[in-house]
């Protein structure tokens, strides 16, 4: 009995030691494998940044906003400080404008959502939007038209497949012999699934001014990935959603339905393009190529303007779920993957910055319509972060703060999901 009591005591002794422990864990530390120092920006649990391609940052630059449980967040980038902007649980933040300093969410409205605009230095809220269904995906460059998506019924991609922790998604299915399928395969057969509905779709854009509703393109495909240029505010980006071996995927149009291009034509069996997003300037698109499927992969653009297009070979532990512009376009950033995934990698889980390298002509000597072909490229490749204990179930999402100095991310690596800014720059260079 004695024992028993003593063994109780020191228990319950222990359990404020681990609390503190977990109380004061280190804010920022200089990753062991890769040198670059790492901020954990978010002080509570279950907090996220924004998806690969949407914006967080502020025109100027100096402060960014992040979802929390208890709503959305300012973060201002000189010193990481946090400070509550919208108290709201159910508030979904979508993106942040590129000319007011101003950051966008939504929330539940009858069957539909209220798009709120909240002023990012003062807290001030105003409702700019109802929207009786669909979803809100971006805004154009001078926030005058939010881009929407409509679904006639949208059924989860995996019923019952929310992960364990936000923002994540557990991907199941079983193979014809009645094993369990890996994670990407099982996520294809649900895609498959989704693409073969055939539910009726629209993309369409609400002008803030007057709520007027336009659909810019309706179909029976699969309609997704909706953004808008950074630059040009009648340009649209987006794809068509399925595997995507088997879907036309990446297209542009005009907000009035005009100009509506194929970003790129597949020219083999199992060839597949996705994850497409704008550089910072708006001049090109980019994307995920692979030639064929988890074979040989590629960062690959389009230059918008003329039609030029560049392919910049990625090896395959490099090979990452999504790439994001640097500001100044002379860099990528990379958020890897895990051996699950279409590239299989065997030591991929890292946040990779890498630098283009176009490959020159022999001795100078060019081909005589070389102007006309794809312009290859190699990349540099740096490691940025050791994400070897993050669980890809949560993608990363890894962009550049509006300076080039930092990659800011999402990761579970310690656990519970927060918010993470990695210094671009080596404390020892």
């Amino acid at each position: 009995m004695r024992t028993a009591v003593a063994m109780l005591i020191a228990l319950c002794m222990a359990a404020p030691v681990v609390s503190a422990q977990m109380a004061t864990a280190p804010q920022s530390w200089i990753d062991a494998t890769t040198g670059h120092r790492i901020v954990r920006i978010s002080t509570q649990p279950g907090s996220l940044s924004l998806y690969f391609h949407q914006n967080s940052y502020t025109p100027q630059g100096d402060a960014m906003v992040m979802t929390t449980p208890d709503g959305i967040a300012r973060v201002r980038l000189s010193d990481w400080r946090v400070t509550p902007l919208v108290r709201r649980a159910d508030a979904k933040l979508l993106f942040a404008g590129r000319r007011t300093r101003t950051a966008y969410y939504s929330v539940p409205w009858g069957k539909g959502s209220a798009i709120h605009a909240v002023d990012i230095d003062t807290g001030r809220t105003r409702r700019i939007a109802r929207i009786d269904s669909g979803a809100i995906g971006a805004i154009n460059s001078d926030e005058t038209l939010l881009l929407g998506q409509w679904a006639q019924s949208a059924p989860p991609l995996q019923p019952g497949g929310e992960g364990a922790r936000p923002g994540e998604t557990a991907f199941a299915a079983t193979g014809a012999d009645g094993q369990p399928l890996s994670y990407a395969d099982a996520k294809e057969v649900r895609l498959n699934q989704r693409l073969e509905a055939r539910i009726p779709m629209e993309i369409f854009t609400i002008d803030i001014r007057t709520g007027a509703r336009r659909v810019v393109v309706a179909s029976t495909d699969w309609l997704n990935h909706v953004q808008f240029s950074p630059t040009d505010p009648t340009r649209i980006l987006y794809c068509h959603e399925g595997p995507w071996h088997r879907v036309d995927r990446i297209w542009t149009i005009r907000t009035d339905g005009s100009d509506k291009r194929l970003v790129h034509q597949r020219t083999m069996a199992m060839e597949i393009a996705g994850h497409e997003f704008f550089s910072a300037d708006g001049k090109w698109v980019w994307y995920d190529l692979q030639t064929p499927r988890g074979e040989i992969f590629w960062l690959a653009g389009l230059e918008l303007a003329t039609g030029k297009r560049r392919q910049m070979a990625v090896p395959r532990d490099q090979w990452s779920v999504h790439y994001s512009p640097s500001p100044d376009g002379a860099h990528f950033s990379g958020d890897g993957g895990d051996a699950e995934m279409v590239a299989r990698a065997r030591d991929g889980k890292y946040l990779y910055r890498f630098t283009p390298r176009p490959i020159p002509d022999v001795a100078g000597i060019r081909a005589d319509n070389a102007d006309a072909l794809i312009q290859p490229s190699r990349l540099e490749v740096e490691k940025i972060v050791d994400l070897r204990g993050h669980d890809y179930r949560l993608e990363p999402n890894a962009t550049f703060t509006p300076d080039g100095r930092w990659l800011l991310f999402r990761s579970n690596m310690e656990g519970a999901t927060h918010v993470y800014a990695a210094e671009v720059k080596r404390t020892d260079d």
